[in-house]
């Protein structure tokens, strides 16, 4: 089955999972709309459960976010935040955990911090919550590269633009693509004087926020057009998800030395050295990979939703 079949069907999933969940209609309706059958109808909404286009998350009612947190600080012995469902009268997740994080960071920073930003929609979220808090000689640096080849849209240059302006800050981007076709290529460009300047920034900046990524078909990664479908199963294999564009495994160990040296931008241990090295993070199948990154000791503040600490809960593994 090829590549662009599955983006076709994966495509049909996510238009057909809207019609059910977001006008309501039923599977019935959507097949004569669409043209279709309807046990195709059905077909694609299994696909899209299968793929995580729809998440369906169970609350319990009887665990609160303040009592999984402190539930999660005693297990895992780290800075935890579990943000609470519809916080702040945000309707979704993104949005709760978005504008949490950006009250967290303004009441975190202070003068002459620097600041070095992931991307993708969760820091994107964050960046457009920040409240508008000038701060004297700060400065907001990219991590890693976000140039892509899928013209999808990672939010890179936005989430900087955004969180400088907020800060009164002065942005530094990293026009670069998240991975070079060889680690020599990278060498080359990483010795340009604006390239190389903009890097060490993003390795001696005190705070880091950044987001995790699945290996999911439809990770963000994965649609950047960097790997085809050999490379991606392989990662698929070994790797839990990502962290500044480096795939790790459960134990939170690179799973491949070559496409590593060949990422463009922070290192796994830069991440160790920061003072406030944040990950924020929502939706349940990040679960495995935010766990890598606990195990691995990547960052010391998480700022989680509901669904990600009661999964955390079930871990039986040792940190």
């Amino acid at each position: 089955m090829s590549e662009r079949y599955e983006r076709k069907k994966l495509a049909q999933s996510i238009t057909v999972a809207r019609l059910y969940y977001e006008d309501a209609l039923d599977q019935t309706e959507i097949a004569h709309n669409l043209g279709i059958s309807r046990p195709t109808v059905s077909r694609l909404l299994k696909l899209a459960r299968k793929t995580g286009v729809i998440k369906i998350e169970i609350n319990n009612p009887f665990v609160n976010a303040e009592d999984l947190g402190v539930q999660l600080v005693e297990k895992y012995k780290l800075n935890i935040h579990v943000v609470p469902n519809n916080y702040n009268g945000e309707v979704s997740v993104l949005d709760g955990i978005g504008a949490y994080t950006a009250q967290y960071l303004s009441q975190t920073l202070k003068p002459k911090d620097v600041i070095g930003l992931g991307w993708g929609n969760t820091i994107h979220s964050v960046t457009e919550h920040m409240p508008r808090v000038p701060m004297p000689d700060v400065q907001v640096v990219q991590l890693k590269g976000g140039i892509n080849l899928g013209y999808e849209h990672t939010y890179a240059n936005e989430s900087v633009t955004q969180m400088a302006y907020a800060l009164g800050a002065t942005p530094h981007f990293l026009p670069l693509p998240p991975f070079f076709d060889s680690d020599v290529t990278k060498e080359i460009v990483e010795q340009d004087k604006f390239i190389k300047s903009t890097l060490e920034l993003g390795r001696t900046a005190n705070i880091a926020l950044f987001t995790v990524g699945t290996v999911r078909n439809d990770a963000l990664l994965f649609r950047l057009g960097y790997f085809d479908a050999k490379q991606k199963a392989a990662l698929q294999r070994k790797a839990v998800g990502d962290v500044v564009s480096r795939f790790i495994d459960r134990d939170g160990n690179v799973v491949s030395d070559s496409l590593n040296d060949r990422t463009v931008g922070i290192g796994l241990d830069d991440l160790k050295a920061k003072k406030h090295s944040i990950v924020v993070a929502a939706g349940i199948l990040k679960a495995p990979v935010v766990h890598a990154v606990m195990k691995a000791g990547y960052a010391n503040e998480f700022i989680v939703d509901q669904a990600i600490a009661q999964e955390l809960l079930t871990y039986n593994n040792e940190v």
